[in-house]
């Protein structure tokens, strides 16, 4: 008999029947089995038994409508609240839309294929197959913007400082009126989760912002500073042999400002680093259009954004966040205990003030060449 392949020592596939009100732990690991469900699979191991080890700071970046899906109090509040979450890379758009319930606000499940010249008429907005009424926005609106009135706004700030000053609102008026969910923002300030928006311009919040600055408001978000502060965290991370994980739900701009800490530090700053240690993403991106959304872990390692050594820990799973991300959380939940909370909001000056340090002989060098 010739003898076996080493390539056939992997987990045998197994058809038995899956169980009526099977547990989701028994479903990824014994059901979930080829192809993305297999991916989605190894993706919930290497977060569970690797990336919320304790040595581990975890970043998560979100991008798409997850937030009008009911994928912010359900999914990123939990992963918070555990201490799954260290600090978050969003779009402007998911963090508005989840005021929307904050504000008292309903989102309807509804269908794709209304025609959009009566919902315009209707004033009802449509987001794909969410549906809810116009109002919902300028309620919205209004509210933020009597938020930024305030005199602690008047200033400049980084766009982490900008959403724990709005979360600090957020999470009295959920306390007032005992909402029966919590928001993202309201949840980071409570448990000092850094929030940033890659491209704070890009959003009904940014709008808001924008339109104070055309009059005497002194509100100002600085994206240099999320370049810093971000970096600081990983960099942070890193030192005394602990690690950075990511946990990357879509891809655009916030996926690339979470990746781009490690070459801030490599490349620009000259620091020597290996890259983040692991690397999950759910995206429904081709990598071969050359998108950064769709870009691989192995292309990653090229930029020093993954260290090579960690390839094996890394892991891209073609599915719809909405699916991935209720089963993903849902495992880690069962799997794992809370861990201690980082509370790294409350740190960032200290973590660029190390960095600073760290970097000032590439200063002095660049001075001296100048």
């Amino acid at each position: 008999m010739n003898q076996k392949s080493r390539l056939l020592s992997g987990q045998r596939i197994n058809p038995k029947p899956v169980k009526k009100n099977i547990s989701i732990i028994e479903l990824i690991e014994q059901h979930f089995q080829a192809y993305n469900a297999a991916r989605l699979s190894e993706a919930a191991r290497i977060f569970v038994e690797k990336m919320l080890e304790p040595d581990v700071t975890v970043g998560m970046s979100l991008t798409g409508a997850l937030t009008p899906a009911g994928l912010g109090g359900s999914c990123v509040v939990p992963l918070m609240k555990a201490g799954f979450v260290d600090w978050i890379v969003s779009t402007g758009a998911n963090l508005y839309h989840d005021i929307h319930f904050v504000v008292g606000h309903a989102l309807h499940r509804g269908s794709p294929f209304v025609d959009d010249r009566v919902l315009r008429r209707e004033r009802v907005i449509r987001i794909y197959d969410i549906l809810f009424d116009y109002e919902v926005l300028l309620d919205t609106d209004e509210y933020i913007q009597t938020i930024l009135r305030s005199s602690e706004f008047q200033k400049e700030m980084s766009t982490a400082e900008f959403h724990y000053l709005l979360g600090k609102y957020i999470a009295e008026r959920e306390r007032m009126l005992q909402t029966p969910y919590e928001s993202v923002l309201g949840t980071a300030y409570r448990y000092q989760v850094p929030v940033y928006t890659s491209s704070p311009g890009d959003s009904s919040l940014g709008m808001s912002v924008a339109a104070f600055s055309l009059f005497d408001s002194k509100i100002r978000l600085n994206p240099l500073a999320d370049v810093n502060e971000t970096t600081a965290i990983v960099y942070n991370a890193k030192q005394n042999g602990g690690k950075s994980g990511l946990l990357i739900f879509g891809g655009g701009s916030p996926k690339n400002f979470m990746l781009q800490t490690e070459p801030q530090i490599q490349e620009i700053l000259r620091i020597k680093e290996n890259g983040h240690d692991y690397f999950i993403q759910i995206t429904d991106a081709r990598p071969d259009t050359g998108g950064l959304s769709g870009a691989t872990p192995s292309e990653a390692v090229s930029w020093g954004k993954v260290d090579p050594h960690q390839l094996p820990d890394t892991v891209v799973c073609y599915v719809d966040s909405t699916i991935a991300m209720p089963i993903l959380v849902s495992y880690a939940l069962a799997k794992r205990k809370p861990r201690k909370l980082k509370r790294l909001y409350r740190e960032r000056e200290l973590l660029v003030a190390r960095l600073r340090k760290r970097a000032e002989n590439w200063y002095e060098k660049i001075k001296r060449d100048s």
